[in-house]
Order: C-alpha cells, then structure tokens, then sequence
C-alpha cells in the first residue's frame, strides 16, 4: 500500500492517511478483504507514531470502509456501492467547489463559468 505524507500540508497527517486509503480502496486498488499493514508496520514505513496510524484506522472504521478483526488485524471492509458512490459524489462536489472559488476570483462572472463548464461538457 502506498501512502505518501505532505509534511507541509496543513492537513492532518492521519486524515492523509485517511484519505489516500479511501481512494485506493474506490480506485480498486485495495480489494474487498484484503489485509492492511499492521499499525507499527505502516508507522515504521511512514515513520510517523503509531498512535497517528491507529486513528486513522480507526476514522476509516467508523466511516465503513475498513473491518478491524482484534488480534488479526485491519480488513478493507465489504464494499457498500452507495457509500462508495456517495464518497466519490463529495469528492467531485468538493473540487467542483474549488474550481468555482478560483474562477471568481479570477475575476469571472457566474454566467461566464458556466458557459466554460458547457463547453467542456460538450467537448467529454
């Protein structure tokens, strides 16, 4: 599993975690039950505590994507297609939103983003 930590961002080294293990799981790159890294195993690799990797399992467990077995260890959880859906939808919403922001304040004018998102929804 791949995770990379921004040690400039000023997000939350576990919310990264978090994050970067939801898209791989969306992405298809991690499977229904497959077995994540041990905490000690992932905060030796990332070099981070263990404590920061246990809270980001455990935010990926309240939110439904991971099944944590006592004494076995993390399971990427039965995927629930809604939650995916939805979890993808906020993401692009989530971007969207930040693509607006830029436009205004470059300067453009409601009527103006929306005859470029026309045009680009024509041209895909």
């Amino acid at each position: 599993m791949k995770i990379i930590i921004n040690n400039t961002s000023q997000q939350p080294i576990y919310d990264q975690i978090v994050e970067q293990v939801k898209s791989l799981i969306i992405g298809g790159e991690l499977q229904e039950h497959q077995m994540l890294p041990s905490v000690r195993s992932l905060s030796k690799e990332l070099k981070i505590s263990a404590l920061t990797v246990k809270k980001a399992y455990d935010r990926l467990e309240e939110e439904g994507f991971v099944t944590t077995v006592h004494g076995k260890g993390s399971f990427v959880a039965s995927t629930n297609q809604e939650l995916l859906m939805e979890e993808q939808r906020k993401e692009v919403e989530a971007d969207m939103e930040a693509v607006i922001r830029k436009a205004r304040t470059s300067g453009m004018e409601d009527d103006e983003i929306r005859e470029l998102f026309q045009l680009i929804m024509e041209d895909e």
